[in-house]
């Protein structure tokens, strides 16, 4: 007796099909824009059903926001792996690589950064108090201050007054004739970074 085994279909975890969504919509936003983009065409080059998509997201702006916060989650990650690498006691080297990675992580990711930052707009507060960049410098500074290496009055208040003026100082660099000088910005926002906490540049 013969007996037929039956293959079940091979579906995908939720969480991957959420991802195939956002990377299927982040390729059409960086490509065509979101204005242009259908949920239809999302839906097509992450090869789901229609359906599913709202199974995940509302809208292309729910999607627009989940690219977001990806967007912030993969850059702090990229600052935290680099000043990681840093000896424990080395601050100085520690807020120096953070200003180096800040630079490079937004110079290197400019066309995604305006797409989920410039088509996406939060209200300003709201978008002041999830701001994770800052976060991960002012407890940066903190600790430093804690151990000696500098004196912070108010952490977060500097971390978030140093954030803005390195992103102005690339966006004003991006304005500018190219090519675009990395190892002068670089060292620039070292410079601030420093004086912002009484160091003297290297």
């Amino acid at each position: 007796m013969t007996s037929r085994i039956q293959s079940r279909p091979r579906t995908k975890p939720a969480e991957e099909r959420r991802d195939d969504l956002m990377n299927a919509a982040q390729e059409l936003f960086l490509r065509q824009g979101v204005a242009s983009t259908t949920i239809e065409q999302i839906t097509t080059a992450a090869e789901v059903a229609k359906g599913t998509f709202y199974l995940h997201f509302t809208s292309k702006e729910d999607v627009l926001a989940a690219l977001r916060q990806r967007f912030i989650e993969d850059f702090v990650e990229g600052l935290k792996t680099a000043t990681a690498k840093r000896p424990k006691k080395d601050w100085k080297g520690k807020l120096s690589t953070w200003a180096q990675a800040s630079i490079t992580g937004y110079l290197d990711a400019v066309p995604l950064h305006d797409v989920v930052f410039h088509e996406f707009h939060p209200h300003a507060r709201e978008q002041h108090n999830d701001n994770l960049v800052a976060d991960h410098l002012a407890a940066l500074l903190a600790d430093g201050a804690a151990d000696g290496a500098w004196s912070v009055d108010h952490p977060r208040l500097t971390a978030v007054f140093l954030f803005a003026g390195i992103h102005g100082i690339v966006d004003d660099a991006l304005l500018a004739p190219p090519p675009i000088d990395r190892k002068r910005l670089i060292r620039k926002a070292q410079e601030i970074c420093f004086k912002a906490v009484g160091l003297a540049a290297d």
